[in-house]
């Protein structure tokens, strides 16, 4: 009867600890964020911490993972089968800031630049997530009749990606209208299929 109450703190303690990673990483980065940060942050033992989390690529990891899982990011606006496919793909240049009132751009660039081997679990975890994104885009330009679509697509992430890191660097959250006007017009003079 004592085990359910100790599973549900401990359940508590890991939201709480990604919470705070999340939170840390994003102002401080994730090199200039040790692991007693985010314990006191959180706040939990060390102890509780690395029950959770052997390893600090272990917690950027399942930070990464739990933004994934909110339902909130860009890769769950271009899988909405309720939004047509243009729509999709121009939401990729609405740069939202975060609720401390800060852009903070893209969290899979940021854990990519901040661990750039290649080989690094981090690294590939990131590069998936920008891979799904190509991928998802690729079709829906392809729902559109595009020709060719993987060119454009390639085209659009890039767009997408360098709008999400420029509105970081000058805080500028309505700096995405930029990319958004050269993606219309690439979208809008891109061949289309003899059958679209």
């Amino acid at each position: 009867m004592s085990a359910e109450p100790v599973r549900r703190a401990g359940r508590g303690g890991r939201e709480r600890v990604l919470t705070a990673a999340g939170s840390l990483f994003a102002r401080r980065g994730i090199a200039a964020t040790t692991m007693e940060d985010i314990a006191a942050e959180a706040p939990v033992s060390k102890r509780t911490l690395y029950a959770h989390f052997p390893t600090k690529e272990d917690l950027v990891l399942a930070q990464l993972a739990s933004i994934l899982g909110s339902g909130y990011t860009l890769l769950e606006t271009l899988k909405r089968a309720d939004v047509p496919p243009r729509d999709r793909i121009l939401a990729m240049f609405t740069v939202q800031p975060w609720p401390d009132g800060i852009v903070h751009g893209c969290p899979f660039l940021h854990a990519a630049t901040e661990h750039p081997d290649p080989a690094n679990r981090v690294h590939e975890f990131a590069r998936e997530q920008k891979v799904l994104m190509l991928t998802l885009v690729t079709d829906l330009v392809a729902e559109l009749g595009v020709d060719d679509p993987q060119p454009l697509a390639e085209q659009l992430v890039t767009l997408a990606d360098g709008a999400a890191s420029r509105a970081m660097v000058l805080n500028d959250p309505d700096y995405g209208r930029h990319a958004r006007a050269a993606a219309e017009v690439l979208l809008d003079h891109a061949p289309r299929r003899r059958d679209a």
